[in-house]
């Protein structure tokens, strides 16, 4: 199979992609209930965090609110957004912002308590997903937690019918998008698999749900 915008998620990384986005991501139905819940399984003694895909680093801000000693590590790969992260946190010594795409396996860069991840993995091959998912084993130190909160697929095209409606499209799904998306139960049993202990939905609206995996002590 050749390389193609299924493989590639960088595909919609344009200023004008990267825009839209950022308009409406406050609007998001119920995302912050999500958001509070990741925050609420982040242990306060957390020393270093590391945040895949991080975009303009939303879920940063709100782990600095609740752990503001944590180093943190962000990780991603479009210019736009990169710009953003370095104009808001470029003086910060405690952020350490890296520039990698997903697509390609996570640089060597130590060992965290926690890893989270907000609305990028999805992107991402089924292939793809599951190495990175062993990597974030790999990286956590023991009794680590990796939070997941992003976009799976609804049980029945009437499911997903309502999702779109609530989220104000009215255009047809896009088909690419659709088939990178997997149902709650299929990464469970992938994170399971893995070593990870204790993985469940620990919250979930619709297609958005938040997957919290455990690396044993």
């Amino acid at each position: 199979m050749s390389h193609s915008k299924i493989d590639d998620p960088s595909h919609w990384l344009t200023s004008k992609r990267v825009r839209q986005y950022l308009e409406r991501a406050d609007k998001i139905p119920h995302r912050i209930e999500g958001e509070n819940t990741l925050l609420s399984f982040i242990p306060k003694k957390t020393s270093r965090v590391l945040d895949l895909g991080t975009g303009d680093g939303r879920m940063i801000r709100l782990l600095k609110g609740k752990i503001p000693a944590a180093k943190c590590v962000v990780l991603d790969f479009s210019p736009d957004m990169l710009r953003a992260l370095r104009k808001k946190f470029g003086n910060e010594d405690s952020i350490s912002i890296v520039h990698h795409n997903l697509n390609s396996p996570l640089p060597n860069l130590g060992s965290f308590d926690v890893v989270v991840s907000g609305l990028a993995i999805h992107h991402l091959t089924d292939n793809r997903k599951k190495t990175l998912y062993s990597e974030i084993f790999s990286m956590l130190k023991p009794g680590g937690v990796f939070c997941n909160f992003d976009h799976f697929a609804s049980s029945s095209k009437k499911l997903a019918q309502q999702f779109r409606k609530a989220m104000g499209r009215q255009r047809p799904p896009n088909r690419d998008h659709e088939e990178r998306l997997n149902h709650v139960e299929t990464q469970i049993v992938w994170l399971k698999k893995i070593g990870f202990v204790d993985v469940d939905c620990y919250w979930k609206w619709l297609q958005f749900a938040l997957l919290i995996s455990f690396k044993p002590n």
